[in-house]
């Protein structure tokens, strides 16, 4: 644990920055904002970027007086990505904190993300998560997995870390922003630039936000175009370790698996030494078809069997 002291000369500057953006947000901005005000570590700003709401959004901003908020208003819709930016290029803190606006933070997040990232050779560390599905009110906990090894594996097929959920190191953000026009996908690009870039990851096993999931969310407007992103940074990512873009993860008959699954994943292990045999499992699954009945435990056996096979590899 790290005190509430800032390392840095100046006893005026917050240690950590956390960013919110916020649009047409007043169902939850007020569940937010006090998550973050109630954290146990209190040497931080709060900066909340209103993105042109037109609901009551930034009346219910304006309710708070605390002194670590500062308050960016702007009156037309400029769009998540260039929300994110603008705020990475206020913040003044030696750590940036992401937590969406329809999101609430744990008290001991900042904490625990700091402490970690001050005493471990990490610069990005994301954390577990609950997700609550508003239609259902169902909560779910998320399946993260944990080291710089298999975040960085785990790219080739999702996006591994929470974004609101991130924090890291200020530099991080100010060098490689978010890329305009990856919208829906932006987070996985960078996630995609920052492994190729030789930056670390980490998640924490601890579950520091609960993460709405709601038809309003922008993460949940999907198409082809958010696709297409996708696919792009993964070919990016892929090319930037080394690997044919066509060898990505897709499913594939048994013959074909064994002329392209495992040399995959066999060369990923390579590249990136000590994936754990849980995320080829993951990985591996992704050239399986699903739904094979009565083949199920020879198609899991098979998963298995190449997992372990390849996360012994990079030790051989």
């Amino acid at each position: 644990m790290i005190s509430n002291k800032p390392s840095s000369p100046s006893e005026n500057m917050p240690f950590i920055s956390v960013l919110m953006p916020a649009f047409n947000a007043e169902k939850y901005i007020e569940c937010a904002i006090k998550s973050i005000l109630n954290q146990s570590y209190s040497n931080f700003e709060l900066i909340i970027l209103d993105d042109g709401s037109s609901d009551q959004t930034r009346e219910l901003i304006n309710q708070f007086s605390d002194s670590r908020i500062k308050k960016i208003y702007q009156d037309e819709n400029a769009g998540l990505v260039t929300a994110r930016n603008a705020l990475v290029a206020s913040a003044s803190g030696k750590y940036i904190a992401f937590l969406d606006a329809d999101d609430i933070a744990m008290p001991h997040r900042l904490e625990m993300q700091v402490s970690y990232l001050e005493n471990f050779a990490v610069d990005i560390c994301g954390s577990a998560y609950d997700a609550i599905y508003e239609s259902s009110g169902k909560r779910k906990t998320s399946k993260q997995r944990y080291s710089d090894a298999d975040i960085r594996a785990l790219i080739t097929i999702y996006s591994p870390l929470c974004n609101p959920a991130v924090m890291a190191k200020a530099e991080v953000f100010k060098k490689f922003p978010y890329e305009v026009g990856k919208d829906y996908a932006e987070d996985y690009s960078l996630w995609v630039r920052l492994s190729l870039a030789g930056y670390r990851f980490a998640n924490l096993k601890a579950r520091l936000i609960t993460y709405r999931i709601h038809e309003k969310q922008t993460s949940q407007v999907q198409n082809s175009a958010t696709n297409t992103i996708f696919l792009k940074s993964r070919e990016q990512y892929l090319s930037g370790l080394g690997i044919n873009p066509k060898l990505a993860p897709r499913a594939l008959g048994l013959s074909d698996r064994l002329k392209i699954a495992t040399p995959f994943l066999f060369k990923l292990n390579r590249k990136i030494p000590g994936v754990s045999i849980m995320a080829n499992y993951e990985i591996y699954a992704r050239f399986q078809f699903r739904g094979n009945g009565f083949l199920t435990p020879l198609i899991r056996l098979e998963r298995f069997l190449i997992s372990i096979l390849a996360s012994s590899s990079s030790i051989i």
